[in-house]
């Protein structure tokens, strides 16, 4: 039931997962989101529970049913201080969530990757972010969606020089990038998180779907289809009946009880099995 829904999320406290955590409470599609973090929130709502874990830690006992797992996690080798710890905040704790969350039954897993993401990617970073896709992949999700933005950008709480600069740069020249390229275009955080949503509720109807940054930022929650009154209903609708204009249908309402004053002499009359006219009158019946 769309409006009964309940939601997962690890990562809640990075720029996308933060977000997403308070446009899934805001929405009237969620009445549960669920949040396993390493630290507490700076939100508090309603919906929201949070349950404070370090990942390697975490228990099925700690995954509860959900319609969707949201895997917002991700760091960088420099705040990591290596490639062992990135890659087990970027990979390892990816695939050990999502594992306890297929064993509770959970169908869905949508997860940040990175445009670019290959295992045969020159590039150090793309090539962990594809070594995750095909492991996820091989665990055989009923539906497994891949995000893979482009350059993000938001206010994060501590200051990236390097994404900063990109960011000054791509925004720069991101309205000369047409086409093909038009997939390198910055993309907010916010809007991210707005098409994850959109993933979980109305996505793709395939076992794998990959979502490319143009496509992201391009997804938006359908409009509501608007019903049209049929004539017939239009007739029933009593809010269009105005006290003047029920005073007018009275006047030409056929059953009005001052005609029939008039009208009902002349049906009597008219009426052939009037008793008063049967006195004296011989019917013959003839023979059957």
């Amino acid at each position: 039931m769309m409006g009964m829904r309940s939601a997962l999320v690890v990562g809640a406290t990075g720029l996308v997962g933060s977000a997403l955590v308070k446009l899934l409470c805001d929405s009237e599609e969620y009445v549960a989101v669920n949040v396993i973090a390493r630290r507490p929130l700076e939100f508090s709502h309603p919906k929201l529970d949070v349950k404070i874990r370090e990942f390697e830690h975490i228990a099925e006992i700690d995954i509860e049913f959900a319609h969707e797992v949201f895997c917002c996690l991700g760091t960088t080798i420099k705040k990591a201080g290596s490639r062992w710890e990135f890659e087990k905040v970027d990979v390892e704790y990816p695939l050990f969530i999502a594992a306890l969350a297929k064993n509770q039954g959970i169908g869905h897993f949508i997860v940040i990757s990175a445009m670019g993401a290959s295992e045969k990617s020159v590039a150090y970073y793309n090539r962990v972010k594809g070594k995750l896709e095909s492991q996820l992949i091989a665990m055989d999700f009923p539906n497994l969606s891949i995000v893979r933005p482009s350059l993000l950008t938001g206010d994060r709480e501590e200051f990236r020089f390097s994404e900063k600069l990109g960011e000054w740069v791509m925004k720069g020249i991101g309205p000369l990038m047409v086409g093909p390229s038009k997939k390198y275009r910055t993309i907010s955080a916010e809007q991210v998180a707005h098409a994850m949503k959109v993933i979980a509720l109305h996505g793709k109807k395939q076992k794998v779907a990959i979502y490319q940054s143009d496509e992201l930022a391009t997804l938006q929650m359908p409009v509501p289809v608007k019903e049209e009154v049929s004539e017939q209903g239009a007739l029933f609708n009593w809010d269009k009946y105005k006290v003047d204009e029920l005073s007018k249908v009275d006047e030409q309402v056929v059953f009005n009880r001052e005609n029939r004053k008039e009208q009902i002499p002349l049906l009597d009359e008219e009426v052939v099995f009037d008793r008063s006219k049967r006195k004296g009158i011989e019917v013959d019946l003839g023979d059957k």
